[in-house]
Parts: C-alpha cells; sequence; structure tokens
C-alpha cells in the first residue's frame, strides 16, 4: 500500500480507537465512582489518556519526522498520567479499605476488554508504520487489554476467593507498572528517530 493511503487509513483508525477510548473513560469511570474501585479508576484514565494520545497521532501524522519523534517524547510523558492517578486513588482505597463490588467490577472490566481488543485490531496491522507514533497506540491498547482481563479476575477472586481490597489494589498497582514500561519503550524509540531525523 503506497504511503499516503497508509497514513489516510492510520488517520482513520486512530480517530476511531480515540472516540472509542472517550466513550468508555465515560462508562468506567462513572462505575469506579460509584463501586470504589481502585483498578476500575486506573483503568478510566487510562481510556482518557488513550484518547489524547489517538488524537495527537492523528493531528501528528501530517507533520515532519522531527516533529512527530518529539510528540512521541510528549507521548512516553503522557503514559505516566494514570500512575500518578494511582496513586491518589490508592490513598483514598487505604483511607476506607472497602472492596469494590465483585460483579460490577468484572462487568465493567470485560466491557473494557471487548473496546481495547477492538482497538488494538484495528492499530495492529499499522504498529510498524509512523515508528514511536503508532508503537505508542498500539502499546495503549495491548496494555489496556492485558489489564482489563487483571480487572476481571481481581473481580472474580473478590467474589469467590478473598473479599478484600487486595485485588483490586494489586491489578491497580501492575496497570500503573505497565504504563510506566511503555512509557520507556516509546521514549526510546522517540530517541532513536529524532536522533536519525537530526
Amino acid at each position: 500500500m503506497p504511503i499516503q493511503a497508509m497514513d489516510a487509513a492510520l488517520r482513520r483508525a486512530v480517530l476511531i480507537v480515540a472516540l472509542l477510548n472517550l466513550g468508555y473513560f465515560g462508562i468506567e469511570f462513572a462505575v469506579a465512582l460509584s463501586i470504589g474501585s481502585v483498578s476500575l479508576f486506573a483503568d478510566s484514565v487510562d481510556f482518557l489518556e488513550d484518547t489524547s494520545v489517538n488524537l495527537l497521532i492523528f493531528f501528528a501524522l501530517a507533520w515532519s519526522a522531527t516533529t512527530r519523534a518529539r510528540v512521541g517524547m510528549l507521548l512516553s510523558g503522557i503514559l505516566l498520567i494514570p500512575a500518578l492517578a494511582l496513586l491518589w486513588s490508592l490513598w483514598g482505597k487505604f483511607t476506607n479499605p472497602v472492596p469494590p463490588e465483585p460483579f460490577s467490577l468484572s462487568l465493567t472490566g470485560a466491557g473494557a476488554l471487548a473496546v481495547n481488543l477492538g482497538c488494538a485490531f484495528l492499530l495492529a496491522r499499522f504498529r510498524a508504520h509512523s515508528g514511536s507514533l503508532t508503537k505508542a497506540a498500539f502499546l495503549s491498547a495491548r496494555n489496556d487489554a492485558i489489564a482489563n482481563i487483571a480487572i476481571i479476575g481481581a473481580g472474580l477472586i473478590t467474589a469467590f476467593i478473598w473479599d478484600s481490597v487486595w485485588p483490586d489494589v494489586i491489578v491497580g498497582l501492575g496497570i500503573a507498572a505497565m504504563n510506566i514500561d511503555a512509557a520507556r519503550e516509546i521514549w526510546e524509540a522517540a530517541r532513536e528517530e529524532h536522533q536519525a531525523a537530526a
């Protein structure tokens, strides 16, 4: 496929992914607040971050290679936002250690998994195109799908094995760790692109 056609297809894909992420952010954030879930809160903020990442990619694809590399570096910082939001949410959980309602937790996690698998599928064919930008979008969708499986598991463990805040908290910390690792990968790729463009 010619590069211009590939760029146009990628722009359509990231716009669809941005809108899907924005829509599910609202759902997951509302459920997180209503049941007091750390992992859903972290994941909902991650949906908002993914919306920002994909909108930035949508606009940045029309920019030069140097500017795209700089945007890639910026995106690596944006990926750290959910980790910071998680710390705030954890503080609230430790001051009021009530486990979240497990079935709402798992059901919301399953909905998020469906959205993220759809987004990862849309982005998979572009992950080697346009360097760190599309790598950022694909890694976000992939990591989110893994996180959603863990959220579903936390709900099931809370319901049937261990009625505690800890399954939810552990998954929330895992989501933060994945975002930090993805930020590192994207920063390294963007720095290499910036050096090559310079």
